[in-house]
């Protein structure tokens, strides 16, 4: 594997501007293996005979995986380099994709969900790390605060084509178009894609180690992680608790749970664009504002509860909400992922495996404390993360007064 690895394709410079286009297109892949099947989590349930915890659990086996497994891809892909482990990642997505529709066992299913993590992992690790190779300075700035929205364009398209998916074909119609997104992306990405890595770092585990605690050591960053990590586990909730509070609470069909989906998405897009375009404003300032709105809006969901609860006032809550949670993520990870550009795929791979390890602890954890029911539950989720990133903001912060690194 490691002399297959060693032979270098180059990315031509007539291909470079489709590379990146490519590159953008893979991004989203993560957000399309976890919301193109939202929608057919309560099918899948019953299908596989287990309860809404079980089947919930394909999503937080996929979320670890992704995330563990980035804590040292970023290494792999420093050292063997971004092109060609991308392309090998691909190729088992898709037959693990092919997999999970023609079993009956759910832990078969949670075998290749486990695979998925793993394989996505690989995949965007080395596209995150392929802008810092290529570009620099603002440009570099310019393209690494698009990441949250482009990546937002698959929690908005997916569940929406998963629903009628799910509603034409049955649940295993989304795996299949897992597999041919793959597929498609992975033939143009084997035509026209290249090495980007110039000086690839030799992987030495005890260099390596010392990469990573110093990264960790740099407080602004390590405790940011953590709030993004909060950020993105306000919506995977969302994602984790929607189809049953909409298919069961709300008796809505398949295709509804998706379009709330699919406004979560345009949420955190809507979040990131407004991150984008305030990239120039004070750092902490409009993160800190940003999170007191979020934070009120919290706790009027959970006030107004019992009052007028419904499908509209669900979605609107976690639209605005939503939104609050993607301007902090885009903003934080933009910082995150260019404050080390020697060493980018670690820098890559330490942000996204943290970030993923406690979504996938955390939104589990607190699904588990707060079940698929009502509103008020859903709000009460909100609200312990909402209470969580005060308290991070507050301590960054305070930290980042003698931090002279943060734009």
């Amino acid at each position: 594997m490691a002399q297959i690895l060693a032979v270098r394709k180059l990315v031509k410079e007539e291909h470079k501007g489709i590379a990146t286009v490519l590159s953008f297109a893979l991004l989203p892949l993560s957000g399309f293996a976890t919301d193109i099947y939202i929608p057919s989590l309560p099918t899948m349930g019953a299908v596989f005979h287990v309860g809404s915890i079980q089947i919930q659990l394909t999503l937080t086996l996929f979320l670890i995986s992704y995330g563990v497994g980035q804590l040292f891809l970023g290494s792999v892909v420093d050292s063997y380099g971004r092109y060609k482990p991308g392309l090998i990642a691909l190729a088992v997505f898709i037959l693990a994709s092919l997999i999970i529709p023609i079993t009956h066992n759910i832990y078969v299913v949670y075998l290749m969900r486990i695979i998925h993590g793993l394989t996505v992992g690989t995949v965007i690790v080395g596209k995150r790390a392929y802008f810092v190779d290529v570009y620099s300075g603002d440009k570099l700035k310019h393209y690494l605060s698009m990441f949250s929205i482009v990546w937002s364009v698959g929690p908005i398209i997916a569940p929406y084509i998963g629903g009628y998916l799910q509603s034409t074909f049955g649940w295993e119609a989304n795996f299949y178009m897992l597999a041919i997104l793959g597929t498609g992306i992975g033939l143009l990405e084997w035509i026209y894609g290249g090495e980007t890595l110039k000086q690839p770092s030799p992987f030495q585990p005890t260099r390596i180690a010392r990469v990573y605690a110093d990264m960790l050591k740099t407080p602004t960053f390590t405790l940011g992680i953590f709030l993004i990590s909060m950020s993105y586990s306000t919506v995977m909730v969302f994602n984790m608790t929607g189809p049953f509070i909409i298919e069961h609470h709300f008796q809505f069909s398949p295709i509804t749970a998706g379009y709330a989906a699919l406004i979560s998405g345009l949420a955190w897009m809507t979040g990131g664009l407004l991150g984008k375009s305030l990239i120039r404003k004070p750092f902490f300032r409009k993160l800190s504002v940003n999170i007191g709105i979020q934070l009120v809006l919290t706790v009027v969901m959970l006030a107004t509860a019992h009052l007028m609860e419904n499908l509209y006032t669900v979605v609107i809550f976690a639209f605005l909400i939503h939104t609050c949670a993607g301007f902090t993520f885009n903003n934080y990870f933009t910082y995150c992922l260019s404050r080390f550009p020697k060493n980018a795929g670690i820098a890559s791979g330490l942000t996204g495996g943290i970030m993923y390890t406690i979504v996938s602890g955390l939104s589990y954890g607190i699904v588990y404390i707060f079940p698929a029911k009502d509103q008020h539950n859903l709000s009460m989720s909100y609200l312990i993360m909402a209470i969580i990133s005060v308290g991070l903001m507050i301590t960054v912060a305070r930290i980042s007064r003698n931090d002279t690194t943060v734009a």
